[in-house]
């Protein structure tokens, strides 16, 4: 059994600024990558909302700038997900590919969040050529074109508003007559001229070539089948907190988001923090992932420091 003073679960942004911070504050931090390494910054082609790049920066290439970092200043860097984990007690305990137990006095929860799709082989096909679950992410690619978003909720409405600003023509995909979306957010749907909703609406098939997404198959709920012509196919039908492992003690909300207190990162066992889009379900974006990241290896360098 090996022992750590700081464990970090979670190869993405979050996880590796955990590691460059709490590397500086030599804490000899172990971080495992999970099953995807680098997050979901690796589903996307290219990110020009990130600071320090001027010209824009690959996704996969960003993730990898910020490992490279991490691993130059001493982080302990290795491949594995978490399959156990026990923090009931002092040092905690976590089992690595249902093999390898390392304990550790403070734990950084990085495991962010995985984005609902619809399943189907095309959308699987065409992911990162086209296909996105980020509007803001991506959207600035897709200017005066038109997209297409699935979902009606306030984040699908949302998404549509927000490239509504920037596409030609935007079709939200509705699978029943009404919206979920809150009532402020419809009458924002129903008042944006160039957002055409597609009610009773299911996406049969996701439409391209080796250049990327041309369009997609809808089929109404009545029989009718018809294409849409696009250029850019938005999920936002919600995304799912990977944090099953920990909930026995961690406490979340009702959709499985870590609850942390207050601005900080602390959760509400001691010595246990998250970090990035496994306790925020509000931004999703790599630069507060990165960030959130930092607050989580300060708070923890601070723990450790009072034991």
């Amino acid at each position: 059994m090996e022992h750590t003073k700081c464990l970090i679960i979670g190869g993405g942004p979050a996880g590796y600024t955990a590691a460059i911070y709490a590397t500086r504050a030599n804490l000899s931090p172990v971080l495992y990558e999970g099953m995807q390494p680098g997050g979901q910054l690796t589903t996307t082609t290219e990110v020009e909302n990130f600071p320090g790049y001027p010209d824009g920066v690959d996704g996969t290439a960003l993730v990898d700038d910020i490992r490279r970092q991490a691993v130059r200043l001493g982080a302990d860097i290795r491949r594995g997900a978490v399959t156990k984990a026990d923090l009931s007690s002092r040092p905690f305990k976590v089992e690595i590919d249902g093999e390898t137990v390392v304990e550790a006095d403070a734990l950084i929860i990085a495991t962010g969040a995985t984005a609902k799709y619809l399943g189907l082989p095309s959308e699987k096909k065409f992911r990162g050529m086209g296909v996105s679950a980020c509007a803001t992410c991506d959207g600035f690619f897709y200017k005066k074109r038109d997209v297409a978003v699935v979902g009606g909720g306030d984040t699908a409405c949302e998404e549509a508003t927000y490239l509504a600003r920037l596409c030609n023509k935007v079709y939200l995909i509705v699978r029943r007559d009404v919206l979920r979306a809150s009532k402020a957010m419809q009458d924002r749907v129903m008042n944006t001229p160039n957002i055409e909703v597609l009610w009773n609406c299911n996406t049969q098939e996701i439409l391209g070539d080796e250049n990327g997404v041309t369009g997609a198959r809808i089929a109404r709920k009545d029989g009718e089948v018809f294409d849409i012509a696009i250029h850019g196919f938005f999920l936002a039908i919600g995304h799912h907190p990977n944090s099953d492992l920990f909930r026995e003690w961690v406490k979340t909300d009702e959709a499985g988001y870590i609850i942390t207190d207050g601005k900080s990162s602390m959760t509400n066992v001691d010595g246990v923090f998250a970090a990035g889009d496994v306790q925020n379900p509000h931004y999703r974006q790599a630069v507060t992932a990165a960030a959130s990241g930092c607050v989580a290896a300060l708070d923890a360098e601070r723990y450790l420091a009072s034991l």
